[in-house]
């Protein structure tokens, strides 16, 4: 099939997609008795980025100031959901470790809040310190017995460091996590209400990127996929009370799965790890899964997103639209028109090279409106890492 035919058939998908109104909702993370009425939307909130100086701070309005980091666009949006408990953290450039041969790892995180947004808030403002600061404290300089090894052995035990590293990250954002009020304030000096630190959770998808590497470390089920070749690679595994693995260690922990609307942590989390959670601990624990995943000259982009993304939308969707939209022919205003997603009534996307500056923004941007096309109902936070760009 021709480039051109190739678009064509990504574009009527798409446009398939976005027509639909089968009225597919998600169950919520965490039962609620307030459901909103039919037809009632808040106003959508929505934060658009790509590669800049202070990457980590969101504006309202596309930074059109290049740097030679990565290349990616970030959107977050409240969607159809009443409260905006999303966050979205990008460090491009966040140290420059032993580990790393002193070459920069940068940092990306999607981190969706149940309970509230405090957490996931929280985990936005504090995770990327925690990381820094326990890759800083690896010492790569000592002769070890590894050093005079084999190369395999050296990897290996390369490897287990990055994983000791986002371990002890979690560990440290959890008990941060735990003992934080929703208004900010450490140990409840506030006079808050304890169960106000107890019910806050959130999930954590972070991943490091090296010259060689992808280091992804997930609890919840917010998820990491990487597109190679076209195909979709999986870089983390939602952690959903019926996965066979992780509903024995819920049981082994004497924790229950409960089906109600969906399979629940005791009838009330839709999700087996989580960031908090403090009441159904240690159920429920922060403790992340790990990929290490070496780069390969076949690697297009990177995606993370909420599961406002990932609840309809499958992990290859994802990836040929991303890679559509990355593909060099295409700047922003030939790929929108090649997926038809321009026209409406306030033809809000006019001018999309402008609206879109760079085509990671776009990517993220088109992912954003097909979920909300499919009628998710969560919030909905994408990251699209340009890769060859990278």
């Amino acid at each position: 099939m021709s480039a051109s035919g190739t678009v064509a058939l990504s574009g009527q998908r798409i446009r398939e997609d976005l027509a639909e109104s089968s009225g597919c909702a998600p169950e919520r993370k965490r039962l609620r008795t307030v459901e909103s009425a039919a037809g009632e939307f808040p106003a959508t909130t929505s934060m658009c980025t790509f590669s800049a100086d202070e990457a980590g701070t969101t504006a309202r309005e596309p930074n059109a100031a290049l740097t030679n980091g990565p290349v990616f666009g970030t959107m977050s949006i409240s969607g159809r959901s009443r409260e905006m408990e999303d966050a979205v953290s990008v460090r491009t450039s966040l140290c420059r470790p032993d580990i790393n041969l002193k070459r920069p790892v940068h940092f990306f995180a999607v981190y969706d809040g149940h309970g509230g947004p405090h957490v996931a808030a929280l985990c936005r403002e504090k995770m990327h310190v925690f990381v820094e600061e326990e890759l800083m404290r690896v010492n790569c300089t000592e002769e070890s017995d590894s050093e005079i090894g084999s190369s395999n052995s050296q990897e290996g035990e390369q490897e287990q460091s990055w994983r000791r590293v986002m371990k002890s990250s979690f560990a440290r954002m959890d008990e941060l996590a735990m003992s934080t009020c929703a208004c900010g304030n450490v140990g409840y000096q506030c006079g808050c209400h304890p169960m106000e630190v107890a019910l806050g959770g959130s999930t954590a998808v972070v991943a490091l990127l090296t010259p060689e590497h992808i280091v992804v470390a997930n609890c919840g089920d917010s998820r990491a996929v990487l597109c190679r070749g076209g195909k979709a690679i999986p870089l983390s595994f939602d952690h959903k009370p019926d996965r066979s693995d992780e509903l024995a260690r819920i049981e082994a922990a004497g924790g229950r799965v409960i089906f109600v609307n969906g399979a629940r942590v005791e009838g009330i989390l839709a999700m087996s790890r989580a960031i908090g959670d403090k009441y159904l601990k240690p159920v429920v624990t922060s403790e992340p899964e790990i990929t290490f995943t070496k780069r390969e000259p076949e690697d297009e982009c990177l995606i993370l997103a909420s599961d406002g993304l990932w609840d309809v939308l499958s992990s290859e969707l994802a990836c040929e639209v991303a890679r559509e939209c990355l593909k060099e022919r295409n700047n922003g205003a030939t790929a929108a028109a090649a997926l038809n997603l321009n026209a409406g009534p306030n033809k809000e996307d006019e001018g999309s090279e402008t609206l879109y500056p760079s085509r990671s923004v776009l990517a993220a941007a088109l992912l954003t409106r097909l979920a909300l096309g499919r009628k998710s109902s969560d919030n909905i936070s994408v990251i699209v890492v340009d890769l060859k760009k990278s």
